[in-house]
Parts: C-alpha cells; sequence; structure tokens
C-alpha cells in the first residue's frame, strides 16, 4: 500500500506530461502497472481469481 502523501502528489496535475506515472486505483502502487486493467499485478491476480475481471480466466496446461 503506497503511502498517503505518494497517492496525493500522484492526483495532483504534474508540471510536464512526461512526468506523470501510472498508479494502482485500489492500492497506489507504482510499479508492475497494467495498463489494460489500471491494476498493479498484486491486485489484479486478487480480483482474477474471484472472478471480478470479466474475460480473465486462469491458464493452465
Amino acid at each position: 500500500m503506497a503511502k498517503t502523501s505518494v497517492i496525493a502528489r500522484h492526483l495532483k496535475k504534474s508540471k510536464f506530461t512526461s512526468r506523470e506515472t501510472n498508479r494502482c486505483f485500489r492500492c497506489g502502487r507504482g510499479h508492475a502497472f497494467m495498463r489494460d486493467f489500471g491494476l498493479c499485478r498484486i491486485c489484479f491476480r486478487e480480483l482474477a481469481n474471484e472472478g471480478m475481471l470479466p474475460g480473465v480466466r486462469k491458464s493452465s496446461w
């Protein structure tokens, strides 16, 4: 879970567009971000296992 100050800083409009970062909207994590879902890998896995993400299924081979 990201600190509250980091999340607040992310929500502010940045001075330059190249400084904008992607953050998970659930926990605020900045690394391992999936653009298609707007989630980090940890939150993605939790929601996928619960069946909350349509079209996502656990693979096995």
